[in-house]
C-alpha cells in the first residue's frame, strides 16, 4: 500500500527535528526544471507561480542560487501547510516513522515523487504550473507516467489523501487491476458533499498520523478515523471513494 499526499507551498529552510537520509529519485529531473526556470525573467517568473512581488522576489533568488545536492532538510518537516501541522510528524514514534517510509509518498511538481526523508530544498513550482520544457507543454507532460510508476508497488493499492491538482498525475494512468482509493472529508450541502479546502487539508494530515500511528495495512481500518468531528459516511461512500462527514457536537452532520 502506498498513501499518497501533496506538497505545501510554504517550506522551511531547515530542520534538525529527523535526519535526512538520502536525495529524491528524480534529481536529475529536478535539475533540468531548476534550469528552465533560472531562464525566467523576474515577470515571467511571478506569472509562473502566481503571486506577489515579495514571494516573487524570494523564489526567483531560491532558484538562483539552489544546489540540490546541498539539500539537507527531510521532505516530511520541510513542507509547513495545514496537513503537515495536523501531520505532526516531529512526535512521530520510531514506528510512526518507519510506517511513513514505507507507505507515504509526496507528489511534487518540482521532484516528482518524495520519500518522506528524502533531502529537499525550498521551491515554489506547483504542479498544474504552465511550464514549457522542451517538447513538454506543462509538467503533467514532463512527468508523464513515472510518478504512478514510482507509487505503485506489489499490492497496486494506492490510498489518494492527494488534492486533484496532484492525484489527476497518477489517475491518468491506473489500470484495471489498480487499487486507487480516494478519501473525501466533505460536509453536506443541500444534500450534497461538498469539501471545505481548510478542513480537508487538516483531516488529511490527521489522517496520515492515524494511519502511522496505528500500522494500517488494510484498507477497512481507515473506516476508525475519527479525527475533527469526521466520521465514514457508507451512505455517501462508493467503492472508490470513502467519504467521511464532518459532525457536530451533536453528533449529526453538519449541513448548510
Amino acid at each position: 500500500m502506498k498513501i499518497i499526499i501533496s506538497p505545501a507551498k510554504k517550506m522551511k529552510e531547515c530542520t534538525d527535528d529527523f535526519p535526512a537520509d538520502r536525495f529524491p529519485q528524480f534529481l536529475e529531473e529536478a535539475e533540468k526544471l531548476c534550469q528552465e526556470i533560472r531562464k525566467l525573467s523576474f515577470e515571467e517568473a511571478k506569472a509562473l507561480w502566481k503571486c506577489n512581488d515579495k514571494l516573487t522576489e524570494l523564489n526567483f533568488h531560491r532558484f538562483a542560487r539552489m544546489d540540490l545536492k546541498k539539500a539537507a532538510a527531510p521532505a516530511l518537516l520541510a513542507y509547513e501547510g495545514l496537513q503537515y501541522q495536523h501531520m505532526a510528524p516531529v512526535v512521530f514514534t520510531r514506528e510512526a516513522a518507519d510506517y511513513v517510509g514505507k507507505h507515504l509518498r509526496i507528489l511534487s511538481g518540482f521532484y516528482g515523487v518524495l520519500r518522506p526523508f528524502d533531502k529537499v530544498t525550498p521551491y515554489r513550482l506547483e504542479m498544474q504550473a504552465a511550464l514549457q520544457v522542451g517538447e513538454k507543454k506543462n509538467l503533467y507532460e514532463f512527468w508523464g507516467e513515472r510518478l504512478y510508476q514510482d507509487v505503485l508497488d506489489e499490492d497496486k493499492t494506492i490510498v489518494n489523501l492527494a488534492s486533484k491538482e496532484y492525484s489527476k498525475a497518477v489517475e491518468k494512468y491506473l489500470q484495471q487491476e489498480d487499487c486507487f482509493l480516494t478519501i473525501v472529508f466533505g460536509e453536506l450541502q443541500g444534500g450534497a458533499v461538498k469539501q471545505k479546502g481548510t478542513f480537508a487539508k487538516m483531516a488529511r494530515g490527521e489522517m496520515v498520523r492515524f494511519m502511522a500511528e496505528n500500522q494500517i495495512v488494510k484498507l477497512e481500518r481507515l473506516q476508525e478515523f475519527c479525527a475533527l468531528g469526521y466520521r465514514f459516511a457508507e451512505e455517501y461512500s462508493t467503492e472508490k471513494e470513502w467519504v467521511f462527514l464532518r459532525r457536530g457536537e451533536n453528533g449529526h452532520n453538519i449541513q448548510k
